[in-house]
């Protein structure tokens, strides 16, 4: 799949509309586009598969959503979803979504999601839907201080940067250079990167990273924006809880388990926003993480978290690097 590039900075980057076909973001075009087979029933396909050659649970979660929200009228939007992975996808087929209209009610609906592959689930979902209701009930936690994404380094060009590195690993290397190779429609511009990656020993499980898609996708659909969030909040979201131990363990496995979103503010996933992670907690072979997406002017528009299953085995030579 090659990604469409994005349009030109204007008022923060992507702000600046432009309807060209050749801008128009592939996440809505392809990505996260369903068939229709039934009433309720839809078909996915795939259109980037990580290294694990497992599904990306991004695209499920997003394409569950999209499902979803075909089944609801225009004046409600979703508020929140939580999911489940049930069985590694299967790249080679398609996936079909069957939604079940489990409630339509005068502020709430909710809607259940099946994904299905190969005669079983894989995943299943549930979305609440409401509409607009003004409340004077109104707070939120304060959008951290970070360099605007203007300043920084773009994914790529932070990777150049680690590869010019003589005392680079040759384990890095190899990982860097796989990271390079995919083409995946999202933009990412990392906050505070590390300067060189052969001088990190310990990191906090923390980070924070601008992020939009690639390409024009416009103010009008909202679901649409947080369908492209869905999909963009499981991107390099779990290894979170991977930073403080890196540099003594290797992955042995590493799957999501479960992945929920809350929707707080009408936002536009062409724009930047900054995705806040932090991992509260690891053991048993778990992980979990939570996520928040700022709008640049300072509004929260989206909290996530997820729990995933994360087996280590030791760096054969951890003391070299």
């Amino acid at each position: 799949m090659s990604a469409p590039k994005a349009p030109g900075d204007a008022q923060g980057d992507a702000d600046g509309d432009d309807l060209s076909g050749d801008l128009r973001s592939v996440l809505v075009t392809s990505v996260l586009n369903l068939e229709p087979l039934d009433e309720d029933l839809f078909r996915g396909r795939h259109y980037w598969v990580p290294t694990t050659q497992r599904l990306f649970g991004g695209q499920i979660v997003g394409q569950a959503l999209v499902a979803a929200a075909k089944s609801v009228s225009e004046d409600v939007h979703v508020h929140s979803l939580h999911c489940y992975f049930v069985r590694a996808g299967d790249p080679k087929v398609p996936v079909l979504y069957h939604v079940e209209r489990t409630r339509t009610g005068a502020s709430f609906s909710v809607r259940s999601v099946k994904a299905v592959q190969h005669g079983k689930a894989i995943f299943i979902c549930q979305a609440s839907f409401q509409q607009m209701q003004p409340s004077p009930l109104q707070h939120q936690f304060s959008m951290p201080t970070v360099p605007p994404p203007e300043e920084l380094l773009g994914h790529e060009a932070l990777i150049d940067q680690y590869l010019r590195d003589p005392n680079l690993h040759k384990k890095f290397q190899v990982g860097l250079n796989r990271i390079a190779a995919q083409e995946v429609p999202i933009e990412i511009k990392m906050v505070n990167p590390p300067s060189q990656l052969s001088q990190l020993r310990t990191l906090e499980p923390k980070q924070m990273f601008w992020v939009r898609a690639r390409g024009y996708i416009g103010e009008g659909d909202i679901k649409m924006h947080c369908c492209v969030a869905a999909y963009i909040s499981d991107y390099a979201f779990l290894g979170t809880a991977l930073l403080p131990h890196q540099f003594k363990y290797k992955v042995n496995f590493m799957v999501s388990l479960d992945h929920s979103m809350w929707f707080h503010a009408p936002f536009r996933a062409d724009h930047w926003m900054l995705y806040e992670c932090e991992s509260p907690w690891a053991g048993g072979s778990r992980g979990l993480v939570h996520g928040r997406l700022w709008r640049r002017d300072g509004v929260l528009a989206v909290t996530c978290a997820q729990e995933g299953v994360i087996r280590l085995k030791p760096q054969v030579s951890a003391s070299k690097l």
